[in-house]
């Protein structure tokens, strides 16, 4: 693994054992091993030096949505009066559970955000009653995802 001040490079092994991890997290490190023929404790040191270098970090368990009731998936531009209100409006949005993902843009919105409601009656409460009426927010513009055909990670 080599390293320059903004990227770094991995060789066949470290894709190897990430691409095995990245679909199923879960998978024995040692099955991991035989299947590339190194060792275990080769593995664990390769992973550690990956989370180092920060090309891998944490572990997560994906929840599905849909059996929790949560089915209206939207993607929300928001305007804002000026620029300089992201950082406050950034910190409210923060503070609604809804909000999956918050992304500075360019283009039209100054904000994009990914929520997740029970229904489009929860979506609009939402805009209406948190959403909007974060001060410095203009207004908004809402696109419901009907479904999500890809979710992927870059491949290695």
């Amino acid at each position: 693994m080599k390293s320059n001040s903004f990227t770094v490079e991995i060789d066949g092994i470290d894709k190897e054992i990430l691409r095995d991890l990245m679909s199923d997290a879960r998978k024995p490190i040692l099955q991991i091993a035989n299947k590339i023929g190194i060792s275990g404790a080769a593995i664990h040191q390769r992973l550690r030096k990956l989370e180092q270098s920060g090309v891998i970090s944490g572990s997560k368990f994906t929840v599905n949505n849909k059996i929790l009731g949560y089915n209206t998936m939207a993607f929300v531009g928001i305007y804002l009066d000026k620029a300089a209100r992201n950082p406050e409006t950034v910190r409210e949005l923060k503070k609604i559970p809804e909000v999956l993902e918050c992304h500075y843009t360019t283009g039209n919105w100054s904000i994009l955000i990914k929520i997740i409601c029970k229904d489009n009656e929860h979506l609009m409460q939402l805009l209406n009653t948190k959403i909007q009426a974060i001060e410095g927010v203009s207004r908004t513009e809402t696109f419901i995802s009907l479904d999500q055909q890809i979710d992927r990670q870059i491949q290695l």
